[in-house]
């Protein structure tokens, strides 16, 4: 018994050398790894990312509805519309912010110019048969 009572300090001692000559997992590293780029980079990307989104999207738009708005103001009456809501109609009369308009004979209704989702055109008078 005395054989086993020795060499189990024995092993304990060969266990504590081995973890005490490991370093440390932060002193292999060093400090925690600077990020790559800065804030410079970093805005750069954000400002492009804007211009491909403005070039894209937000002014496509607006030329969109800045002719929807040219459109709007030069209806007079007696012109075919659509809107929004899928209804078809004539202009019977404009108003500064309203247009009258005849939906079939004898039906009239007043909606907002900017109900009108756009003018159709009406075929010429040979296209008819």
């Amino acid at each position: 018994m005395k054989l086993i009572a020795q060499a189990a300090p024995a092993a304990q001692a060969q266990t504590t050398t081995t973890t005490t000559e490991t370093p440390a997992p932060d002193a292999q590293q060093g400090a925690q790894p600077q990020p790559q780029g800065g804030l410079g980079s970093t805005l750069i990307f954000v400002a492009l990312l804007f211009g491909i989104f403005y070039f894209m999207m937000i002014r496509p738009q607006q030329r969109k509805e800045k002719e929807r708005q040219k459109m709007i103001a030069e209806l007079r009456a007696g012109r075919k519309v659509s809107f929004a809501g899928g209804l078809i109609g004539t202009i019977k009369e404009a108003r500064e912010q309203t247009f009258v308009i005849e939906l079939c004979p004898g039906t009239t209704v007043e909606v907002a110019r900017g109900a009108v989702a756009a003018a159709i055109d009406e075929p010429a008078a040979t296209d008819k048969k």
